[in-house]
């Protein structure tokens, strides 16, 4: 106990408490879990053929150079595919995005008739599906093979994402707000363009992630869909065919690459393939926790 200009002062140890270490330890080993392989294929990247073929790699670079990054960036069907992986993501997100808020808006309504019903039909996707086959002889008929719709308009719709966008409007959207709107005159389209999409911020860039990393990851429908126009080739197809290659002297398509391990170079595309989504997260990161905690929220 001690006297400062004449208030008590009172210090209080800080009691030991078992429970609270725990958990900051699984919270750290779970951040660790992520984050290590991570930095262990960064300093594959990084490192000289030697070390990685002797196994001495691990979290720090052994030998530094950039000869891998180099041959990323001197191989044009590389950075074809980067630009193509840019683009439908972009188009993907944007459209996406459309279709879910114009679908969750009205389903969020009370007073839309069958709306009960309607939601039905859009969880009942969730849990059965066509399956690929008839997927394909779809996208086939279609005649959207070995374009760049194919990777666009079929997944562009995802249940789970408008589920969330419907619960979070109707717990941040009050009924009343709406009323007071309309007797001012606004239609349904102005309610959501100057009342809606404003007070959506945070679900909205949380959705719009969600919908740009499940994109840019996602390679199983262009290794269906796109066979022979190999410029369509999206970025993580390109990594898919790299990773897959067994021989230590394996072809870019551009050039020959002769390689005593081709490991490092397989590390530097998927640290390259990565980086974009990580430079763009830390942008949208508070409006991703504010989203997140609207949409576990039931209305």
């Amino acid at each position: 106990m001690k006297t400062v200009s004449g208030a008590l002062v009172v210090r209080r140890r800080r009691r030991f408490d078992f429970w609270d270490v725990l958990i900051h330890g699984i919270i750290l080993l779970a951040s660790l879990a992520c984050l290590l392989p991570f930095v262990h294929v960064v300093a594959k990247s990084l490192s000289a053929d030697a070390y990685v073929i002797a196994n001495k790699v691990f979290l720090w670079p052994m030998g530094v150079n950039f000869e891998a990054y180099g041959k990323i960036f001197a191989d044009k069907s590389i950075l074809q595919s980067f630009y193509i992986s840019v683009i439908v993501t972009t188009l993907f997100t944007i459209l996406g995005m459309i279709i879910t808020i114009c679908a969750a808006y009205p389903l969020s309504r009370y007073t839309l008739k069958g709306r009960t019903f309607f939601t039905f039909i859009f969880m009942f996707t969730l849990f059965f599906s066509g399956g690929i086959i008839p997927e394909y002889m779809l996208i086939n008929d279609l005649g959207l093979l070995e374009t760049i719709w194919s990777m666009i308009l079929p997944p562009a719709f995802s249940a789970f994402n408008l589920l969330i966008m419907k619960t979070s409007l109707q717990s941040s959207i009050p009924e009343s707000l709406e009323e007071s709107a309309r007797i001012d005159g606004a239609g349904h389209f102005r309610i959501l363009w100057s009342i809606v999409l404003p007070l959506s911020r945070p679900v909205i860039a949380t959705l719009s992630l969600f919908y740009a990393v499940g994109r840019w990851n996602a390679y199983q429908d262009a290794l269906f869909y796109i066979k022979q126009n190999t410029d369509l080739r999206p970025l993580q197809l390109k990594l898919y065919y790299l990773v897959i290659q067994a021989s230590e002297s394996f072809q870019l398509e551009a050039t020959q690459v002769s390689l005593s391990n081709p490991e490092v170079l397989k590390a530097s595309c998927v640290v390259f393939a990565t980086l974009p989504i990580l430079l763009i997260y830390p942008f949208i990161q508070k409006y991703f926790v504010q989203g997140a905690l609207l949409g576990a929220v039931k209305g």
